[in-house]
């Protein structure tokens, strides 16, 4: 999504583009720490961050503990349960900014698995 389209909205009821990426960063972070991690975090997001490069300098920095919380504790039932969750709520918001993409004309990358 192109910056200068961050704060569209498919329905005024909704989170805008930068509302829903800033909403995915700090649930992997939320999720880890809670379900991975088992340390108990209330949900207390950070404020919004604006620029497009700092909400993607952000989801890799999420990405990347995420990827090394796994590592770690890869034969830990706990810690593949948690990451499941984890990938399922993001799953549940990229379908989300799918509909956000094709809703500016965007074509969304291709999902690989």
């Amino acid at each position: 999504m192109p910056e200068t389209r961050y704060d569209f909205k498919p329905s005024p009821d909704v989170w805008n583009f930068k509302e829903l990426m800033n909403h995915i960063v700090y649930g992997i972070s939320w999720w880890e720490n809670n379900y991975l991690k088992k340390i108990e975090t209330p949900w207390n997001p950070p404020p919004i961050l604006g620029k497009r490069q700092e909400i993607l300098d952000a989801m890799h920095k999420a990405y990347d503990a995420l990827a090394q919380t796994i590592a770690k504790g890869k034969s830990n039932d706990g810690v593949l349960k948690g990451f499941h969750a984890t990938l399922d709520h993001v799953t549940h918001h990229r379908g989300q900014a799918i509909v956000y993409l094709r809703c500016n004309g965007i074509t969304p990358p291709e999902y690989t698995f």
